[in-house]
């Protein structure tokens, strides 16, 4: 049964931006701990997303849906309009700038946990191999996502979503944002996940095209929801 349109809210806020603070404040961790080793920084940082995102996941998917990403908000309007009980186009404008609120408030509490203040990151990331890795990651996100509700296979999203975007932290030149709010909130972090507000509009481009493609790939390999699919529900 849905949950109240504002405890939603609170669980997108919630999830989104500690989603951010997690991916801040582990990059802030890791670049203290191994200074010298970009390599390990990398790998500490992938490490706390994986299972923090699968944590959120747990906690928070049976009241919002756990999107915490304006592109799935919005696939997950698209793939289930015809669902009696998919998710409202009314929802997606609500649940978006809860998403992209959280998601600075999550860059601020980072910073604020690690005595580290508050400025515009300085970290250029818009090259084409970028842009293009943000088009991949994203694509598989909404893919994943989507493939396991329409096998009717949602209890398996908090491991499955937790190890896609680990390993597309490595197999990805953009280290995988794949989200517009995670991208607005590490903007407020000029730390080692963040990102210069001159790129966060490429790479929202980005997203939205890399969004796109995901949809077209559930429709063309899961044209048809399974029987006890639950549509409009799903977690990333």
């Amino acid at each position: 049964m849905p949950q109240p349109l504002g405890r939603r809210l609170l669980a997108e806020f919630l999830g989104t931006g500690l989603l951010v603070a997690i991916v801040v404040g582990s990059g802030i961790a890791a670049a203290d701990l191994s200074p010298d080793d970009v390599g390990l920084q990398l790998l500490e940082n992938s490490m706390a997303t994986v299972f923090g995102l699968a944590v959120l996941i747990l906690m928070l998917g049976p009241v919002s849906g756990a999107h915490f990403n304006p592109v799935v908000t919005v696939a997950d309007w698209f793939l289930s309009r015809r669902d009696p009980e998919g998710f409202s186009a009314a929802h997606i404008g609500p649940y978006v700038v809860a998403q992209c609120v959280g998601a600075i408030a999550g860059g601020l509490l980072a910073n604020a946990m690690f005595g580290v203040g508050t400025s515009f990151s300085e970290h250029e990331r818009a090259s084409g191999g970028h842009l293009l890795g943000e088009v991949v990651a994203t694509a598989g996100l909404v893919l994943l996502i989507f493939a396991l509700v329409r096998s009717d296979r949602v209890a398996l999203a908090a491991p499955a979503v937790g190890a896609y975007i680990g390993a597309a932290y490595w197999f990805t030149s953009s280290t995988s944002f794949a989200n517009p709010a995670v991208s607005l909130g590490r903007m407020f972090s000029d730390t080692f996940a963040g990102i210069a507000p001159s790129s966060v509009p490429a790479f929202v481009v980005a997203q939205i095209v890399g969004a796109a493609i995901g949809v077209a790939l559930v429709l063309a390999l899961y044209p048809f929801p399974s029987p006890h699919a639950h549509q409009g529900e799903p977690h990333a």
